[in-house]
């Protein structure tokens, strides 16, 4: 019995080294950690992750709320290689997937949102024989109106510089235009006066003309 204890003690050694030198690794899960929404309006919580291990049929999505008030935990919604929305509950009819398993995304849509949504939503990812790896999180507010951003203010300000060459080129357009009418109309004046002084010439050789035949 003893005679045999290396030879089975061996394998379990080499285990444990090829562990050490190979850990496994765990999935990582992105989020926008933050997020805010206007009550009444659609929201989508986008969750990616990533993987050692290829994504297939055994891929599993857990998503739970908690809410910001306090509470228990609550179901929001499910995914494996069908999604499975709540058939009771404040989610009942107001969750739909939005994901891409094959793009890492594992995203979901919030319909109708409510006060009473504020609070955290966390998205878990499983993907066998990847199982480890920390729980995605987003904290939704939702508000009555969403504050301007900077890139409200920078798409005014791009607009405003946009209207403004507009604005310069039409007058740019304009100027040009009106100086070559009044160019236009300074030429046929000028051979308006050209063709009355011949016109004054002709005569006066016409008329001297007859009185040299008269005398």
């Amino acid at each position: 019995m003893y005679g045999k204890s290396p030879a089975r003690v061996l394998p379990l050694l080499l285990g444990l080294q090829l562990t050490a030198l190979c850990p496994t690794a765990a999935v990582e899960i992105y989020t926008s950690g933050a997020l805010e929404a206007v009550n009444g309006t659609d929201v989508r919580l986008k969750c990616t992750f990533s993987s050692f291990a290829p994504v297939g049929d055994a891929l599993t999505v857990t998503w739970n709320f908690r809410p910001r008030d306090g509470g228990p935990e609550q179901f929001v919604f499910y995914y494996h290689t069908d999604p499975f929305s709540p058939m009771s509950g404040r989610f009942k009819d107001r969750v739909v997937w939005d994901g891409n398993p094959g793009r890492y995304d594992v995203s979901i849509i919030l319909w109708k949102l409510q006060f009473d949504d504020n609070g955290t939503y966390t998205c878990q990812v499983k993907n066998p024989p990847d199982v480890d790896g920390l729980v995605g999180s987003i904290r939704l507010s939702v508000v009555h109106t969403v504050p301007f951003s900077e890139i409200f203010f920078l798409a005014v300000a791009i607009g405003s510089a946009c209207a403004v060459m507009i604005i310069v080129v039409i007058a740019v357009v304009l100027f040009q235009h009106f100086r070559k009418k009044r160019w236009a109309k300074r030429a046929d004046k000028n051979e308006g006066i050209k063709s009355t002084e011949e016109e004054k010439l002709k005569q006066e050789n016409k008329v001297s003309i007859y009185l040299e035949d008269t005398d």
